[in-house]
């Protein structure tokens, strides 16, 4: 049960590290005042252009990947009734999107969800989170928007983890933690969607 805490408050805390903010601080203003006011990479790629953007990716992707990794180690080093990497893996992927979504330093007004997300998928399942990337580029590629590659790619990814593992049976829990991620990121892409509903949710131009 200690170990259970451990992983849950451990991965809860990594993802609530806003690197968004932090990054935009550093370049001298609030991400949160301007733009889509929302910490995550797109609105940093938006305000303060690619280098900043894909280093807040890079970073809240890396909180995913590596609140994974390390509860699946612990899973090895705990008693045999909780030694499941796949268990361990999927609540802490879980654990660092919803601190990601909700980090109490910002009063609980984070990110989105989507690099965290990605980072957790493909150190849960290297195949899934290569699929889940692949379906994500080609609606963004289709469209310029990234609000409709984000939700797009979480609505298929309970799809996509019951294709690749339905024969695994250990491989449940990951499917499970499919649903959860998928349902928040979706939730925090309302205001996307209202935007879209309306026409006036900006899209990447091809230049």
């Amino acid at each position: 049960m200690i170990m259970f805490i451990v992983v849950l408050a451990g991965s809860y805390l990594l993802g609530s590290i806003p690197f968004g903010y932090l990054i935009g601080r550093i370049a001298g203003i609030d991400i949160r005042k301007v733009g889509s006011c929302n910490i995550g990479a797109t609105n940093v790629v938006r305000v303060l252009g690619k280098r900043y953007g894909y280093a807040v990716f890079l970073l809240d992707f890396f909180k995913g990947f590596g609140a994974v990794k390390l509860s699946m180690l612990l899973a090895m080093r705990s008693p045999p009734d909780w030694n499941s990497p796949e268990l361990f893996g999927s609540i802490a992927a879980v654990s660092s999107i919803v601190g990601h979504s909700y980090p109490p330093w910002l009063k609980f007004k984070g990110g989105k969800g989507v690099a965290t997300s990605a980072g957790a998928l493909l150190a849960l399942t290297a195949v899934g989170g290569l699929i889940w990337f692949g379906i994500w580029i080609v609606i963004f590629w289709l469209t310029r928007y990234v609000s409709v590659a984000s939700i797009t790619a979480a609505l298929l990814l309970p799809v996509v983890i019951l294709v690749i593992s339905w024969r695994n049976q250990s491989a449940k829990v990951i499917f499970y933690f499919s649903v959860c991620a998928a349902a928040v990121v979706i939730w925090r892409h309302r205001s996307n969607l209202s935007r879209l509903m309306h026409g006036t949710e900006p899209r990447f131009t091809r230049k």
